[in-house]
């Protein structure tokens, strides 16, 4: 069956499947639930969704289980909201709490293009020879926390230090 766009509530019950799957080898539907924090009628709602769409097996009061396509989509909705995370802790030093909060917010609506282009500039960044904390990055931390810029005369001493 052609499942066209989905919406951000069912990829979410995809994520929670293959995330109970794989923490507990299986999952349910109160787990899901839990996992959510929604009441138990919505969710069996959403599987139903999800079965006639071809995304989840689910027989009343057992397991549930993702198809093949609902596996693919539930890896790259996970696989997006790493790249979020990553970014939002790794690049801009959001706390991890709110990285992951924000990330399942924007994994929903990032584009393709742009996860492709913000996948590249992770790698770009940790393929520094200064990975820690690049001097450009440490200066946006500077910039973020102060409002201010170094001068340009503090930026070339620093960089001719670095030369050395």
């Amino acid at each position: 069956m052609k499942t066209g766009k989905l919406s951000s509530h069912m990829e979410d019950y995809l994520e929670a499947v293959a995330a109970l799957k794989n923490d507990k080898g299986a999952a349910r539907v109160g787990d899901i639930g839990r996992l959510l924090n929604v009441k138990k009628p919505s969710v069996t709602s959403a599987l139903n969704t999800l079965s006639r769409a071809g995304l989840v097996l689910h027989e009343r009061y057992g397991y549930v289980d993702l198809t093949p396509e609902g596996q693919r989509i539930a890896s790259g909705v996970q696989a997006r909201h790493d790249i979020l995370v990553k970014f939002l802790t790794n690049i801009l030093s959001v706390a991890p709490r709110v990285a992951v909060e924000e990330a399942c917010r924007m994994e929903h609506s990032i584009s393709s293009a742009t996860l492709v282009k913000l996948t590249k500039f992770i790698a770009f960044v940790e393929g520094c020879p200064e990975y820690r904390r690049p001097g450009w990055l440490k200066s946006f931390d500077r910039y973020f926390k102060t409002g201010r810029r170094l001068s340009r005369k503090i930026r070339q001493a620093k960089a001719g230090q670095s030369a050395k």
